[in-house]
C-alpha cells in the first residue's frame, strides 16, 4: 500500500502542528485504527512531542472520539483549548496509571510514542493492558531503541523486545497439555503482532482463556503418521536396508536437524 494514500497520512498531513513519523507506520496504522473511526472511543496518546499527532488522530478518528495526551512536558498542556484531554506524567511510574485509569476507567486504544526506555515501554505495557477494553490494544511505537546502545537505550537480555518474546511464550502456554504460565498480563492478551518498529498488543479477554480441544466427530480413516518415514533415496534409509533392522532413526535424526537449526539463530 502507498502511505501516501492512506488515511492516516492524510490526517497526518492535515494537522497544523508538527509531528514526526515513519512511512511505513501509516498503512500499519490503517489496517490497525480503520475500525475505531467515527465511533466513541478513548485514545490514549503517550508522547505529545510538539502536538501534531493529537491533531492527526482527532482528524483520523472524527469528533466522537475522546483523545488523551500524555507527557512530562507541561507546557503541552496549551492543548487543552483545543478540546484534548492533557496530562502530565510519568508512564515508568505506577502511581500515575492508577490515578489515570481511576479517572477515565477502561480505554480502547494505548498508543506508546514516549520515551521509548525498555522500562518505560514495559511498564506501560504491564500497566494499561488490564485497563484496555475487549477489542482494543496497545500500539508500542519505534521499539527499535531495544537495539540502540546510547545514553537512553541498551540492548539487554532486559530489552523490551525481549519481554516481547516472553509474552509470546505465555500466551502459547495456553495449549492444552504444555505448563501455563501464570503471567498476570495472560489472560487479557489475546494475539500480538509484531512490525519493524511496532509492537501491538490485541486485549480479548474471553478469548485469551485456557485452549480446548474440539471435534466434529464425524468419520475418521484413521491417517497413517508418516512424520517418522524415511525417504528411500536417504542415508539411513539405505542403513536400514542393508542391516534389516525396523528402526526410523527417528531420535538420531531429531539431533542431527537440532545442530542444523543452530544456523537459522545465528
Amino acid at each position: 500500500m502507498n502511505y501516501k494514500k492512506t488515511l492516516t497520512f492524510k490526517a497526518f498531513k492535515k494537522s497544523k502542528y508538527f509531528s514526526l513519523k515513519y512511512f511505513n507506520y501509516f498503512p500499519i496504522y490503517d489496517s490497525l485504527l480503520t475500525r475505531f473511526r467515527n465511533k466513541k472511543i478513548i485514545f490514549v496518546e503517550i508522547g505529545v512531542f510538539s502536538g501534531g499527532s493529537l491533531f492527526m488522530w482527532r482528524n483520523f478518528f472524527g469528533k466522537k472520539a475522546k483523545i488523551i495526551g500524555i507527557d512530562l512536558n507541561p507546557d503541552i498542556k496549551r492543548f487543552e483549548k483545543y478540546g484534548f484531554d492533557i496530562l502530565i506524567g510519568d508512564q515508568s511510574r505506577e502511581d500515575f496509571w492508577n490515578k489515570f485509569f481511576k479517572k477515565y476507567g477502561k480505554v480502547d486504544i494505548v498508543l506508546d510514542d514516549g520515551g521509548h526506555t525498555n522500562y518505560q515501554q514495559i511498564k506501560t505495557v504491564n500497566s494499561c493492558i488490564p485497563n484496555i477494553k475487549d477489542g482494543g490494544i496497545l500500539i508500542t511505537e519505534d521499539i527499535h531503541t531495544s537495539y540502540i546502545k546510547d545514553k537512553w537505550y541498551n540492548p539487554s537480555k532486559y530489552s523490551f523486545i525481549n519481554y516481547t518474546k516472553k509474552l509470546i511464550d505465555d500466551i502459547n502456554s495456553r495449549y492444552p497439555g504444555l505448563k501455563k504460565q501464570n503471567f498476570s498480563l495472560n489472560k487479557y492478551i489475546y494475539s500480538i503482532y509484531n512490525f519493524e518498529s511496532i509492537t501491538v498488543f490485541n486485549i480479548d479477554r474471553k478469548l485469551s482463556k485456557m485452549n480446548k480441544e474440539v471435534r466434529n466427530n464425524k468419520l475418521s480413516i484413521n491417517p497413517k503418521e508418516f512424520r517418522a518415514s524415511l525417504s528411500e533415496d536417504s542415508f539411513f534409509y539405505k542403513i536400514k536396508k542393508f542391516f534389516n533392522t525396523k528402526t526410523n532413526f527417528t531420535y538420531l535424526i531429531f539431533l542431527i536437524n537440532s545442530f542444523k537449526l543452530m544456523k537459522f539463530f545465528k
